[in-house]
């Protein structure tokens, strides 16, 4: 009889009743009935039992193989990644490729510069790679490049003050400020919130050339590739461009996410990605989508990259890598705030969880879990709760991939992105969420025989775990009864006492009488920051044990 079974935290359909156990014991208790002569079939030695022990080997494998198919038909027990993409496709639905983080760098210009400094699309900057942790590539990534004139900057000698190493206000930008490098006592003028991207632009990849058939293929040569869902609103980028040229008559192409309702002219193409991150070029056949004209030149600019990694501290990022006319000038940059937003590629539970409420939405955001389910689809995003504050305006309180607040850059494309979901007047806010610090204090006796240093790093590490931007949410309520267990679930822990749990918002060294925290509706509960005692999740102070 089939079991229903969870299996790597996936439901999977096991057909206990056909294993090669269970074959070989159905077919011994069939022979005394069909021959039985057959005196031995107990036995190993007994050529026949060999070959019954064959014929259920044989069963075990076919009947593994009909199993495998049966759980990859449907979409709650399939196992692979390849399955679920083909049944989402059914519902239009597409996984999140991995999403790259975003940072606002600061830019030290020297005073002596009188250039006009132009930052284009593709210059790179980068972290200082270490021995466990290459660099990681950062890009300016929008299309129009960001010009400025040095010559109409402040400088240090036309302005008055007696400490030459405050940073100055009421500059002519509220952006510039002039301040003196610690190191060359030089004057620089700084300009903030220069906005970068993790990853790797590919430029001008060249595809191949059109043979003119219908629903041609092409790969992109590298893996990776950075695909956000934006909207038909202003776009400040494109992950990626399509190009053809012959005769020297350059088209762009369109992407969309269905050729269904193109035309037979129309220059769409899709973007298929597989279990393996490798992204494929698609054109229609003529009827839906125009075909590329024969000896065509195909080429396409796009960018890879993504992924958790991107989430870089602050002044982390201060390398120039690829930015010719900051190079010549000697100028530097650093990221004030840690970089937020990097996601690794959507994860097929998370694809079989959320994607029935995005096709229940028709990919139209009416509804507040409209609102929510679509904005959990955009790369980048970890959680989100929208709020209607009036009859046209819907707030959405975002926190990005991994916690941290929203970038500029998020903001811009997330509102692109719901310019063709919302109905016309409404108006839509992003909003970052406000995290609450929880501080938590706890006394613990140790058993003889365990290290006391193990076991305050098991406790430090179970309860962050209770803190982890995975496990929390919106107006969550944390109880102490929980913290309490998982403490004394660890090996080695004789006894515990939480003497201190709390909010940041709190006096030190109290406890919640109720044994439990309540949040806030736009609040979500966080470690604490990392210059504090709390910083590994909890402050333990151990006794007992044996070092």
């Amino acid at each position: 009889m089939a079991e229903i079974k969870k299996i790597k935290g996936r439901l999977s359909i096991d057909y206990m009743a056909r294993d090669y156990d269970s074959l070989l014991a159905s077919m011994q208790a069939l022979v005394p009935t069909k021959l039985p002569e057959w005196k031995t079939s107990n036995s190993e030695a007994d050529f026949g039992r060999v070959l019954l022990e064959l014929f259920a080997h044989m069963g075990d494998i076919l009947s593994y193989y009909q199993d495998r198919a049966v759980n990859e038909s449907f979409l709650n027990t399939a196992q692979t990644r390849r399955s679920i993409i083909q049944h989402l496709r059914l519902i239009a639905y597409t996984l999140a490729t991995a999403a790259p983080a975003s940072a606002a760098l600061t830019l030290m210009v020297p005073e002596a510069c009188d250039e006009i400094i132009s930052i284009q699309k593709g210059d790179a900057f980068a972290t200082k790679s270490q021995k466990d942790s290459p660099s990681v590539r950062f890009e300016y990534t929008r299309e129009v490049p960001m010009d400025i004139d040095c010559s109409t900057l402040p400088r240090a000698k036309n302005l008055k003050t007696n400490n030459i190493f405050k940073l100055l206000g009421g500059l002519p930008n509220k952006n510039w400020e002039v301040q003196i490098d610690p190191m060359t006592f030089k004057p620089y003028t700084l300009l903030s919130g220069v906005p970068i991207e993790e990853g790797r632009l590919v430029e001008d990849e060249i595809l191949g050339t059109s043979d003119g058939s219908e629903n041609q293929h092409y790969g992109l040569a590298h893996l990776g590739l950075i695909l956000r869902s934006l909207g038909q609103g202003t776009q400040i980028q494109k992950d990626i461009i399509l190009l053809t040229e012959l005769g020297g008559v350059i088209d762009e192409w369109t992407l969309q996410e269905s050729l269904s309702f193109s035309r037979e002219e129309q220059k769409d193409y899709l973007i298929s990605i597989d279990e393996n991150d490798q992204a494929t070029v698609v054109f229609g056949d003529g009827a839906f989508g125009a075909i590329p004209a024969p000896e065509a030149e195909i080429r396409v600019s796009y960018r890879v990259g993504g992924g958790l990694k991107g989430n870089v501290v602050a002044e982390t990022i201060q390398t120039l890598v690829d930015a010719p006319s900051l190079a010549l000038l000697g100028a530097k940059v650093d990221n004030p705030s840690a970089a937020t937003g990097g996601a690794e590629r959507e994860t097929i539970e998370n694809a079989v969880r959320h994607a029935p409420s995005v096709f229940r939405s028709l990919k139209r955001a009416v509804t507040a879990n409209d609102y929510e389910a679509l904005a959990l689809e955009f790369t980048g995003v970890g959680k989100v709760r929208a709020e209607g504050t009036n009859w046209n305006t819907v707030i959405l309180y975002v926190a990005p991939q991994g916690g941290g607040h929203v970038s500029d850059v998020l903001e811009a494309n997330l509102l692109a992105y719901f310019e063709d979901k919302r109905p016309v007047a409404t108006l839509i806010e992003i909003q970052d969420v406000y995290y609450v610090q929880i501080y938590v204090t706890s006394e613990v006796d140790v058993e003889s025989y365990y290290s006391a240093d193990e076991i305050q790093e098991k406790v430090e590490t179970a309860v962050a775990a209770l803190l982890a931007f995975d496990a929390v949410d919106f107006a969550q309520t944390l109880y102490l009864s929980k913290f309490y267990e998982a403490i004394e679930a660890i090996d080695g822990v004789k006894g515990v006492n939480i003497s201190e749990f709390r909010t940041d918002e709190e006096a030190e060294n109290i406890i919640h009488i109720e044994g439990k925290i309540i949040l806030g509706s736009n609040k979500i509960p966080e470690l604490p920051a990392r210059d504090t005692d709390y910083a590994n999740g909890a402050r333990v102070i151990t006794s007992g044990g044996s070092l």
